[in-house]
Formats: structure tokens, C-alpha cells, sequence
């Protein structure tokens, strides 16, 4: 890898019974960010956590908070994650009526905007919101449920998107991954240009959290 990748730890994957200390032991061994994963059991099947759990992980780790909202009407809960303490809050584009304005809203807040799309949803969906993101995430898994296998078909997704806001001049964006991201093809995603890892087992089902990272940072 040309450059490492910045890794966000799943805590789906965490012992919540020491959630907070579970958040501190990844960021000690390297990653830069802290995934909260949001699900309501519609938009996917599986209900996860709020804004609560939300703010014990803020309170346990000065690293990026980055949540994703797996949820319809991502709309009404975006306050109350970033109020939760969200640095970064990423909605469906498949849950979103009017996605430009929830994603203006959201930067009015002072958080970082992203959008996330499925594996079947294409990246030219977002060729009119380009100039309103901080960043994508490509799921390379059908979300709703950790360890799947990842789908190789996003990785021409990478690429395309990585060109299309390059092109838009939004060069600064982040273009994140979330499933099946292992060692084994950290590379292959990040040479398509992807920069951010979403990494649930891959980490926590290590007993060394930093030998795990780094695996993923190609070092």
C-alpha cells in the first residue's frame, strides 16, 4: 500500500460487557477511528444500539467516532447521534428521500457527512451530491450482520467513485469499506481507492488487537 488506510473498529464485534475499555484498547494499538453501527431492524434486519451507547464510546476514546445509520428516516435521528458525540454520520442513500438536504443538515451541525450505498445500488446515484461529502462508504457486504464474505464486485465501485470525486474536485473525501475487510484483501481495496476500513472480527476476534491493525496497514 502506497499509504496506510485509517481502520475503524467495529464494536459490534466488542465485549460490551467492557465496551468502554474495548474502545480504548483498539485506539491504543492504532486505529484512528471508533465504528458505531446503527441498526433499527427495517431498513436491515437486526437492531442494534443509539445514541446512548453512542456517547459511552465518545466518553471512552479520543479517536473518531464514526456512525452509521442503517435506519429509515435517518433524517429525524441525525441530531441526537451528533449530539451523542458523532465526529462522522453516515446515512443510506437508499433511506434517504431527500439526501442533499440531510447531508447539508448534518454539516450544519459540524459533523463530517457521508452517505453509504448497498452492493446493488450504483455509484452514479450520487453524481448530485458530490459537492456535499465528507465521505463514502461502499458496503461490501449486504448489511445487517457481521462476519459475511467479502464482494468483489465493489471493488470496481471504489475505483469509479474515487474517479468521480476526483473529477467533481472533491479530492478530500474519504472513501470507506465496511465487510468481509480481512488482511488478505485490505490491499486490492485500498489500491482501488478506498482509505478507510471498517473492520469488525478482523480486529476484535484477535487476541492482539495491534498485530490486527497493523495486518490491516499492511506493515
Amino acid at each position: 500500500m502506497s499509504k496506510p488506510p485509517l481502520i475503524s473498529p467495529s464494536i459490534l464485534s466488542a465485549d460490551f460487557s467492557k465496551l468502554g475499555a474495548e474502545v480504548a484498547a483498539v485506539h491504543d494499538a492504532g486505529a484512528e477511528w471508533i465504528h458505531v453501527d446503527v441498526m433499527d431492524g427495517r431498513f436491515v434486519p437486526n437492531i442494534t444500539i443509539g445514541p446512548g451507547i453512542t456517547k459511552a464510546v465518545k466518553q471512552s476514546t479520543p479517536a473518531v467516532v464514526d456512525v452509521h445509520l442503517m435506519i429509515v428516516e435517518p433524517e429525524r435521528w441525525t441530531d441526537a447521534f451528533i449530539d451523542a458525540g458523532a465526529d462522522v454520520v453516515t446515512v443510506h442513500q437508499e433511506a434517504c428521500t431527500h439526501l442533499q438536504r440531510t447531508l447539508s443538515a448534518i454539516r450544519a451541525r459540524g459533523a463530517k457527512a457521508g452517505v453509504s450505498l448497498n452492493p446493488a445500488t450504483p455509484e452514479d446515484t450520487l453524481q448530485y451530491v458530490l459537492d456535499d461529502l465528507d465521505l463514502v462508504l461502499v458496503m461490501s457486504v449486504n448489511p445487517g450482520f457481521g462476519g459475511q464474505k467479502f464482494l468483489p464486485t465493489q471493488l470496481n465501485k471504489i475505483r469509479n467513485l474515487r474517479q468521480m470525486l476526483d473529477d467533481a474536485g472533491n479530492t478530500s473525501c474519504h472513501i470507506e469499506v465496511d465487510g468481509g475487510v480481512t488482511p488478505d484483501n485490505a490491499a486490492s481495496i485500498v489500491e482501488a481507492g478506498a482509505d478507510v476500513l471498517v473492520a469488525g472480527s478482523a480486529v476484535y476476534g484477535k487476541d492482539d488487537y495491534k498485530a490486527a491493525i497493523d495486518a490491516l496497514k499492511g506493515r
